[in-house]
């Protein structure tokens, strides 16, 4: 089923890209522009989403160890 719902879905996604693009191509081109094209856009989406949760990750640690020194600050022993 999922070889089925693939090539449905680059269908549809070959046929919108190569209209936007201007370019005519016949079915089997379009059904494997879509699948390909789809292959490298989750490649890159999900290459694109792991770093930002990296540097997500990262601004969000730097941010809380900054709260951290300014509570230490405000209220640690010695205050």
């Amino acid at each position: 089923m999922t070889v089925v719902f693939l090539i449905v879905i680059g269908a549809a996604a070959g046929f919108i890209a190569t209209r936007l693009m201007g370019l005519q191509t016949g079915l089997v081109e379009t059904i494997a522009i879509g699948v390909v094209g789809a292959l490298i856009g989750g490649m890159v989406l999900r290459f694109i989403l792991t770093v930002g949760g990296w540097l997500g990750g990262f601004v969000g640690a730097v941010l809380g160890a900054m709260l951290l020194i300014w509570l230490w600050q405000r209220f640690g022993p010695g205050r």
